[in-house]
């Protein structure tokens, strides 16, 4: 047994008292609930020692009785699932960000689907990813992956969260602009393709109709960020787009001004009720939160007019969600899982559909979701890809994704590239410490105790770890809650409501919350454990030093675990013009680090693919069957 498993063994039991003083102990307070709790297992029932008991008693749709006070045993198990009598997977959105090992490397988890939901079956979703073989819409209607392990044990799904408020103030609360965001106006931006429009220097130039402009006022906004100068013209062009840009620089407006002013020219009305509703846009994100806040933020924009957005994700009743879809939808945001429930039930027509948005593109292409993405541009009725606008947006674009987006998008789109200012973003301090696996939590503590009250972002690497720290550090009186994908979906909701409300100072988190998420004021992230690839990283730090806001993230470098990482951290150091420590330098080039390391270009995180070596542009339209063909040729390495 590692140090893990016996601190947590000892120690995992204390944290409902601890967490109860720290977060109020009201109804939704960190561990305990009337409403249910943490779930045993990954993706499936928790084995003997299963952490939590589910204390849901389903009494129909929409309508909660409390069976038992939850009870917690010995350690939080990591359960196995029992295979599925049904292979809907809308859940599999929240597990797949949370990687359960440093070597899980795209998303792809362990486990193995047995086709057909064998009931005998080892449980086949692992903690996220999914038999690529798997079939979608079979019988049952559970809403999750663990709902469905076992029909007869597993209540459905019922939670309803409180609606969004409708005042006003709430509607259009914004971040407000840090010193450093006429910095911005400074950042190079290359545009690559054929006949890029010209960039527009003020939102006056995007000829938005009157309600729009009133709106883009009322959040704050003074001038477009660099991504909006050249996105909003190309979207309203007509335009394919792959834009990547650093996080907290405007992305979510950038596609959803253009797309709102263009409904709205054309005379989109909110269509009226209807059981089968056949939306304008669809909007696709890998997390339930960073899909909600897209929503929020489309209802914002649209606020006073008649184009009605909707969202759907997992963890939430599915009837509430078909309720709320029925009564009209323009622009539908939703998480590949549950969006994909939506259209198998026959409650979303795609046909016509004019605009396919993927948000953190990089992540809805890759092994984990891939494979749900092809099945959404698949299904019956979605126009092809020459008769409808696909736009894609992250701070991230490998060469591998690029490859992979040449079957998803037009052969003459544009690819934004909005140069990061410095690496990752000269906004955030970076500074790393060298600390041992077992030295990790002390140092942790130290860390917070000389911050005081900032508001502090801590990410892990594992599920179970992310449940640990939060209880250390309750029981070192360190107001702290957690968010990770086996948390129920209310938990999660409050979890980032105290964050945000500053209730809770410190949030630890896994991956499932390192990317989009917009929380105003973070001043601190902390990289307890590094992920296992650079690009995660710029993503964990981009939580803080936000519209030209300042920020500081501490990374605890493990010699023995992080040394892959160790040249692509010099080189995102180096282009921030940030201290690279002598002893990461040593052991970035000491032979240790992949010797095939390329890189990133000397001013953008990432470059068009189809540039050529001189940087001259391919303009062979047989580009796109070359890289379709190498894409094929890396998914095997996948296998």
């Amino acid at each position: 047994m590692d140090e893990w498993e016996e601190q947590e063994t000892a120690t995992s039991g204390t944290c409902a008292l601890t967490s109860d003083t720290s977060t109020g102990g009201t109804q939704g307070d960190f561990w305990n609930s009337d409403h249910g709790e943490f779930q045993g297992g990954r993706g499936g029932r928790g084995r003997g020692r299963g952490g939590f008991k589910n204390s849901f008693f389903s009494d129909g749709d929409g309508q909660n009785n409390t069976a038992e006070r939850s009870s917690f045993s010995r350690r939080g198990g990591r359960g196995r699932g029992r295979g599925f009598g049904r292979t809907d997977h809308s859940d599999f959105d929240a597990n797949e960000e949370d990687g359960d090992n440093k070597n899980v490397s795209r998303g792809r988890r362990g486990g193995s689907y047995r086709q057909g939901g064998e009931q005998g079956g080892r449980g086949g979703f692992g903690g996220g990813y999914r038999g690529k073989d798997e079939e979608v819409f079979a019988q049952g209607h559970g809403d999750t992956p663990a709902e469905n392990a076992d029909a007869s044990d597993r209540p459905r799904v019922t939670y309803v969260p409180p609606p969004p408020s409708e005042d006003e103030e709430s509607i259009f609360s914004h971040y407000e602009s840090g010193v450093n965001f006429d910095k911005y106006d400074e950042i190079l931006v290359d545009v690559s393709g054929t006949n890029p429009p010209p960039a527009i220097m003020t939102f006056d130039e995007a000829a938005l109709c009157e309600s729009l402009k009133r709106n883009v006022s009322k959040s704050g906004y003074v001038k477009p960020t660099p991504v909006q100068k050249h996105g909003i013209p190309i979207i309203s062009a007509g335009r394919d787009l792959m834009a990547c840009a650093q996080t907290g620089s405007g992305k979510t407006a950038a596609f959803l001004l253009p797309i709102l002013q263009q409904l709205m020219a054309d005379g989109a009305a909110a269509s009226c009720f209807s059981e089968i509703q056949e939306p304008d846009t669809i909007i696709v994100a890998p997390t339930r939160e960073l899909i909600n806040q897209i929503y929020l933020e489309a209802r914002k924009f649209a606020y006073g007019t008649c184009v009605r957005p909707v969202v759907v994700y997992g963890g939430v009743s599915t009837g509430h969600q078909i309720r709320d879809l029925s009564r009209g939808c323009n622009v539908l945001c939703g998480t590949p899982g549950r969006l994909l429930d939506m259209i198998g039930r026959g409650k979303v027509g795609l046909t016509k559909v004019r605009y396919l948005v993927l948000d953190e593109a990089d992540r809805m292409l890759d092994m984990g979701f891939e494979p749900d993405m092809r099945r959404l541009v698949g299904s019956p009725g979605m126009p092809s890809k020459e008769n409808r606008q696909t736009l894609m947006f992250s701070a991230t674009f490998p060469e591998d994704i690029q490859r992979l987006a040449a079957d998803f998008l037009k052969t003459d789109y544009l690819f934004l590239a909005v140069g990061i200012v410095g690496g990752a973003c000269s906004d955030v301090e970076q500074t790393f410490v060298q600390v041992t696996k077992f030295a990790k939590r002390e140092q942790l503590i130290d860390l917070l105790k000389s911050t005081g009250s900032e508001r502090t972002m801590v990410f892990v690497e594992t599920k179970r770890q992310a449940d640990f720290i939060a209880t250390i550090l309750c029981q070192e009186k360190f107001p702290t809650t957690s968010i990770h994908g086996d948390r129920e979906q209310w938990q999660r909701e409050q979890a980032l409501g105290d964050f945000r409300s500053g209730k809770c100072s410190v949030l630890v988190a896994t991956s499932v919350g390192a990317r989009g998420l917009d929380i105003p004021d973070v001043q601190f992230v902390v990289n307890f454990d590094l992920p296992n690839n650079i690009d995660e990283y710029v993503h964990r730090i981009g939580r803080t030093g936000r519209c030209g806001n300042t920020g500081r993230a501490v990374s605890f470098y493990d010699p023995g675990a992080d040394s892959e990482l160790a040249r692509s951290l010099v080189t995102i150091l180096s282009k921030a013009q940030q201290e690279v420590p002598s002893w990461l330098e040593e052991s970035a080039f000491s032979g240790h680090s992949p010797s095939g390391f390329n890189p990133p270009r000397k001013h953008f995180a990432s470059t068009d693919l189809r540039k050529g070596p001189q940087g001259g542009f391919f303009q062979d339209s047989s580009v796109t069957s070359q890289l379709a063909a190498q894409t094929a040729a890396d998914d095997e390495e996948w296998e």
